[in-house]
């Protein structure tokens, strides 16, 4: 049979109350009783009945997270970091998985599961704003990711533009003259991909140069094989870039794929930058420079946001729709490192 409240408060000398007041972190405990309940807590092994604490809160303890793809790695990491953001207020994070596609980011966002979630985090891909501006009062939803939108709710997400200036501010400081773009879209010029292109062009430009549009290349998807066919594409021309800024990660691996394929050397002959930082990056045969986001971070500005929500719902003074944006920083590895003699 587990071990009761009753049980925490005749070890410790003091009132079931008083021990229910030490487990939900009430402030009016002097620091005494506190350690002496703690004590009695850990010697027994109690553990708190979270379902009956959240259901005397009229909740259920609780939220999902819709992200357009579990094998993406980046998205791995980042539903990682909010299941352990999510942990520190006792939620449980049920996942969706929505492929980017419109119609599931609409069953998700519009009241799937809503009977039994708190919140929703949500990182869109195939939403517009007029979706968003037509949802049905819900459970508070925050969104995650690099789409911009307006509308009535938190969004965290990095600068994508002011990322991508560093990434070929870097390449160029290297002496490199033609950084193609690979990862190019040709829809919503608010995606994060036009983002990210916009971000090239101004490192460009702010360097003298003229942006070279017959160095960015369109991508079908983000992955790997993306990345490595539209490597092979520019090498197939007459002149070839000496250097490669690539949407993420994965096209950037790809890319480097068909470099090697090619009886080419990176950095030496064409170097490549990604985004992302995941860590697949960071352990193939050449290293991979990448812009680094604060995944951590933005986890848990996206549990701390969603939790805000939730204690707000209800009350006649909601806090007002916020953008946040988590912090990030350029690593350099061996993709784009000057080779010393």
């Amino acid at each position: 049979m587990g071990v009761s409240l009753k049980d925490v408060a005749l070890r410790a000398g003091v009132s079931v109350k008083t021990v229910s007041n030490v487990v939900n972190d009430y402030p009016h405990v002097t620091p005494r009783t506190r350690e002496r309940v703690q004590r009695a807590i850990d010697e027994l092994g109690y553990r708190p009945n979270l379902t009956a604490r959240h259901l005397r809160k009229g909740r259920t303890g609780l939220i999902t997270l819709a992200i357009p793809e579990l094998g993406n790695p980046y998205f791995a990491e980042v539903a990682g970091a909010v299941i352990d953001s999510a942990a520190r207020h006792d939620l449980t994070v049920l996942l969706d998985h929505t492929a980017g596609l419109r119609e599931k980011e609409l069953l998700v966002s519009q009241g799937f599961r809503s009977h039994v979630i708190d919140g929703l985090i949500l990182s869109p891909i195939g939403l517009e704003r007029k979706d968003l501006l037509d949802r049905p009062e819900g459970p508070p939803m925050v969104l995650l990711g690099e789409r911009e939108y307006e509308g009535p709710y938190d969004h965290i997400m990095i600068d994508n533009v002011g990322a991508a200036r560093i990434a070929v501010r870097h390449l160029l400081d290297l002496g490199r003259r033609r950084v193609a773009f690979l990862g190019a879209r040709r829809e919503s010029a608010r995606q994060p991909a036009h983002l990210r292109l916009r971000g090239w062009r101004e490192a460009i430009t702010a360097a003298g140069l003229v942006p070279d549009e017959s160095l960015v290349v369109a991508t079908e998807g983000y992955d790997r094989a993306d990345g490595a066919a539209a490597m092979a594409f520019l090498l197939d021309r007459d002149q070839r870039p000496d250097a490669v800024f690539a949407y993420n990660d994965l096209i950037a691996l790809g890319a480097m794929r068909t470099l090697v394929e090619r009886g080419l050397r990176v950095p030496d002959d064409i170097a490549v930058v990604g985004f992302d930082d995941i860590e697949e990056g960071r352990y193939g045969a050449v290293s991979l420079s990448t812009v680094s986001p604060d995944k951590t971070g933005l986890a848990r500005l996206a549990v701390d946001c969603l939790v805000e929500r939730i204690a707000a719902r209800g009350t006649d003074a909601p806090p007002a729709a916020r953008l946040i944006q988590p912090g990030y920083r350029l690593i350099v590895r061996e993709s784009t490192a000057v080779r010393r003699a």
